[in-house]
C-alpha cells in the first residue's frame, strides 16, 4: 500500500470518528424521547385501568376511590387525583426521566350502569 493510500485511509478514519461523535447525542436524545413517550403511555393506561376498577367498585356499592387507588401502580398512587362524582375520574402525573421536564398529567374517566332495567 502506498503512503498516499495509507494517509487517505487515516483521514477517513478521523472523519468517521467526528461523524460518530456528532451523531451520538442525537441518538441519545431519540432514545430519551421514546422512553418518555413510553412512560406517558403507561401512565395513561394505568389511569384507565384504575378508573374502570373504581367504576366497578361503585357499581357494586364499594369504595370507588379506594379501589381506583389500589389499581394504580405504587409509584403513581401518592400524587393521583381520584374523584367519584358522576363517573370515576383518575388523573396521574407522568413519571419524568429528567427532573427538568415539566410535570404533565393524564387522566381517564369511567362509569358503569347496572343491567337492571
Amino acid at each position: 500500500m502506498s503512503r498516499q493510500a495509507a494517509s487517505s485511509l487515516r483521514r477517513e478514519d478521523g472523519t468517521a470518528s467526528v461523524e460518530m461523535v456528532a451523531v451520538v447525542p442525537f441518538l441519545l436524545l431519540a432514545v430519551l424521547v421514546a422512553a418518555q413517550i413510553g412512560l406517558a403511555g403507561e401512565a395513561l393506561w394505568a389511569a384507565g385501568v384504575a378508573a374502570r376498577a373504581g367504576a366497578r367498585a361503585a357499581l357494586v356499592g364499594g369504595d370507588a376511590e379506594a379501589a381506583a387507588r389500589r389499581a394504580l401502580p405504587s409509584s403513581m398512587r401518592s400524587g393521583a387525583d381520584v374523584s367519584d362524582a358522576d363517573a370515576v375520574s383518575v388523573r396521574v402525573a407522568i413519571p419524568r426521566l429528567l427532573p427538568v421536564l415539566p410535570t404533565v398529567t393524564v387522566g381517564a374517566k369511567a362509569a358503569l350502569e347496572s343491567g337492571d332495567g
